[in-house]
C-alpha cells in the first residue's frame, strides 16, 4: 500500500509538471496527461505479466535491473562513494568493486559477453539512481519510467510537428498511441529510457540543423547523445546516415535530395567495409555476426518459445547483403506469421497488419509529389530501413524483435504522413478534438 501511495504521489507530481511547463504545450497538456497515464496503465501490465504469469523473476527484464540496482544502492549507507563511482562509472574498476558489487549481481555481466559496451550496466544504475526516491517500490520505478519516456515522445512530436503542418492528429498517433511504444516503453526495461534519448536527442538537432543554436534542446543533445551510445548503440548508429543526409539537405536548400542521401550512405558503407582500418579491430560486420551467435546461443540455453531458424550470418560482407532481404522480412513481417503465439504474441501481428493498412491509406491519401517533403521522407525511411537490416540480421526471437523495433514504428508512420495530405484523411471527429493543442 505504502509503495502505490508513494507511485501515485510521483505521478501527481509528474502531471502538474505537465500541466505547467511550456515544454509540453505543443502536443497539449490533455494528449501528454493522457498518454501518461495509458503508460502507468500499460507498465502496471507489463509488472502483473512478468510477476504473476511469467513467474521466473531471475529471467524478466523488469526485475533483472531492479534488483540489480538495489545491489549497487545498498552500497550508499556503508559506502556512499563507492555509490556515486559506480553510478558514474568513474573509478570503479577496481577488484574491491567486483568481489563486493558486481559479482554478486546477476546481469552485469553476461553469460554471452558480445564486442559491444553491456548496455545492462546504463538500466542498472538508472534503477540505482531512481531508487534514492523509491524507497524499494517497484511501481515508482515504473512511475519514472513512464515519465522519462513521455518525455521523449514529447521530444519527438516537437521535433516533428513545424515539418508537418496540418498532421498534429497523426503525430499524436505516431507518438503516443502505437501499441507497441505504448506497452514495451512503459515499463523499468530499456527501450523507455531510449525513447527519452532519442526525442531529445533528435529535437536537438533538428533545432541545430534549423539554426536555432540557443534552443535547450541543442544544449541536452549531447547528453542524449552519450545515452543512446550507452543504452543502444545500434539505433543510434542507425540514425547518424539518415541524420546526416538530411542536415546536408536542409543546408543546401533541399535539391537533389535523393542524390545527396545515396552520396551519403555510399560513404557510410564504405566507412563500414574499412571500419578496421579507422578503429583497429572494430569490424562491423564481425560485432553483427557476434551479436546474432550471442544471441542464438542465449537463446536456445533459455528455450525461448518465439525462437525462430534464421540464416546464420559470417562476418562476409557479402554474406550480409545476400540475407538483407530476410532480415527486411523478420523485421517487418514475421510478426504476422510466426508472432500469434498469446495475447502479446496476437497484439503484435495485429499491429503489424495496421501498420501495413496506415501505409496503404497514406498512398491512397497521397498529396502530389512535389509538395511531398521528400528530404524528411528519406531521413525516416532511410532510418527506418538501416534499423530494420539491424534488428533483422541479429534478432532471431519474435518477442525479442517486437521489443527492439520500438524505436523504428512511429518513424515508419511519419514516413506515411510526410505522404498523406492531410485534408484527405478522415480523422473522427472526437479524435481531432482531442489532438488539437489547447
Amino acid at each position: 500500500m505504502m509503495g502505490a501511495m508513494l507511485a501515485m504521489g510521483y505521478a501527481l507530481l509528474f502531471l502538474l509538471l505537465v500541466q505547467v511547463h511550456p515544454f509540453f504545450r505543443t502536443p497539449g497538456a490533455r494528449v501528454v496527461s493522457l498518454a501518461f497515464l495509458l503508460k502507468l496503465v500499460a507498465g502496471t501490465g507489463l509488472w502483473y505479466i512478468y510477476t504473476y504469469v511469467h513467474t521466473d523473476r531471475a529471467t524478466a527484464d523488469i526485475y533483472r535491473y531492479f534488483d540489480d540496482g538495489n545491489i549497487m544502492f545498498g552500497a550508499l549507507h556503508a559506502h556512499p562513494l563507492d555509490y556515486l563511482r559506480m553510478l558514474t562509472g568513474i573509478g570503479n574498476d577496481q577488484v574491491r568493486f567486483d568481489v563486493n558489487y558486481y559479482q554478486v549481481m546477476h546481469n552485469w555481466y553476461r553469460q554471452y559477453e558480445g564486442n559491444l559496451y553491456n548496455d545492462a550496466h546504463t538500466m542498472i544504475r538508472f534503477n540505482a539512481f531512481v531508487r534514492l526516491f523509491s524507497f524499494g517500490h517497484y511501481h515508482v520505478h515504473t512511475v519514472f519510467a513512464s515519465a522519462f519516456s513521455v518525455v521523449g515522445l514529447v521530444a519527438l512530436y516537437r521535433a516533428f510537428a513545424p515539418l508537418l503542418a496540418g498532421h498534429g492528429a497523426g503525430l499524436v498517433l505516431a507518438s503516443f498511441l502505437l501499441p507497441s511504444v505504448v506497452f514495451w516503453a512503459s515499463g523499468v526495461i530499456k527501450e523507455a529510457l531510449l525513447l527519452f534519448g532519442l526525442g531529445l536527442f533528435l529535437l536537438g538537432a533538428f533545432r541545430l540543423v534549423a539554426g536555432q543554436v540557443r534552443s535547450m534542446a541543442v544544449l541536452l543533445a549531447p547528453f542524449a547523445l552519450v545515452l543512446l551510445f550507452f543504452l543502444k548503440f545500434y539505433v543510434l548508429l542507425s540514425l547518424i546516415p539518415a541524420l546526416a543526409a538530411y542536415a546536408w539537405c536542409r543546408r543546401t536548400g533541399d535539391r537533389r535530395p535523393l542524390l545527396k542521401f545515396a552520396i551519403t550512405y555510399a560513404t557510410c558503407t564504405l566507412l563500414a567495409l574499412n571500419s578496421t582500418l579507422i578503429y583497429p579491430g572494430f569490424n562491423v560486420f564481425e560485432v553483427l555476426w557476434v551479436k546474432q551467435r550471442d544471441f542464438i546461443g542465449m537463446a536456445e540455453a533459455a528455450e525461448a518459445g518465439s525462437l525462430v531458424d534464421v540464416p546464420r550470418l559470417d562476418a562476409r560482407p557479402l554474406t550480409f547483403l545476400k540475407l538483407a532481404p530476410h532480415a527486411l522480412y523478420m523485421t517487418f513481417l514475421s510478426p504476422m506469421v510466426h508472432g500469434l503465439h498469446g495475447a502479446l504474441g496476437l497484439m503484435s501481428a495485429v499491429e503489424n497488419i495496421a501498420l501495413l493498412i496506415v501505409l496503404g491509406l497514406a498512398w491512397r491519401w497521397r498529396r502530389p509529389w512535389p509538395h511531398v517533403d521528400r528530404t524528411l521522407l528519406l531521413l525516416c525511411t532511410g532510418y527506418c530501413a538501416t534499423l530494420a537490416l539491424v534488428i533483422g540480421w541479429t534478432t532471431p526471437v519474435i518477442g525479442a524483435l517486437v521489443r527492439y523495433r520500438v524505436p523504428l514504428l512511429p518513424f515508419l508512420v511519419i514516413a506515411a504522413l510526410c505522404l498523406a495530405d492531410p485534408q484527405r484523411i478522415p480523422w473522427p471527429a472526437w479524435y481531432r478534438r482531442l489532438t488539437r493543442p489547447a
